[in-house]
């Protein structure tokens, strides 16, 4: 889903043909997108009414398609970025998606999209206990395995940290503006 958000992100910037989107959301991401996602995703949001499509013409060249956000679109890209599922919430990718769209979400919607994150990362932070209790509790040498779970485990911690200045934020977003 967080592609979804990418690609109706980039079009909010304006009419683009598809080529150039796909470039545009292969270079703001680490994903290589393909055709095989993008036309697909593009369809599904003009049958939606998300997205509008028209035939550019081109010399000696069949026509070039360019896509274009409706205001249908505007509110599906922002009621995408303010919903973070509790089976999204513990991905990665779909959180950062959101969050690097903050400025388009209220506080309120910030604050409920950072508490699903969090709520996905206590859940995560008990699985790594019960693993190191495991790990702890075996009567063979996990050490490696150990030092993984240690690791995952801190990791959880430092994010639930990071989650819990960003909500400051929010609120201090919320006072000043």
């Amino acid at each position: 889903m967080y592609l979804d958000i990418v690609i109706l992100s980039h079009l909010q910037r304006g009419p683009v043909h598809g080529y150039e989107l796909k470039r545009r959301v292969s270079a703001t991401t680490a994903y290589a997108l393909h055709n095989n996602t993008l036309y697909p995703a593009l369809r599904r949001f003009e049958e939606a009414g998300a997205v509008t499509k028209t035939a550019e013409q081109q010399e000696g060249k069949p026509p070039r398609h360019v896509y274009e956000l409706t205001a249908v679109g505007r509110e599906l890209l922002h009621d995408m970025l303010a919903d973070l599922p509790p089976e999204q919430a513990a991905d990665e990718p779909e959180f950062l998606t959101r969050l690097g769209q903050f400025e388009q979400l209220t506080p309120d919607e910030r604050r409920r999209v950072l508490q699903a994150r969090a709520e996905a990362l206590h859940g995560q932070a008990r699985h790594m206990r019960a693993l190191a209790e495991q790990t702890a509790a075996s009567p063979r040498n996990h050490r490696w395995g150990g030092l993984v779970v240690a690791e995952l485990a801190d990791r959880v911690e430092r994010e639930l940290a990071w989650i819990a200045r960003l909500a400051e934020l929010a609120g201090d977003d919320e006072r000043t503006g």
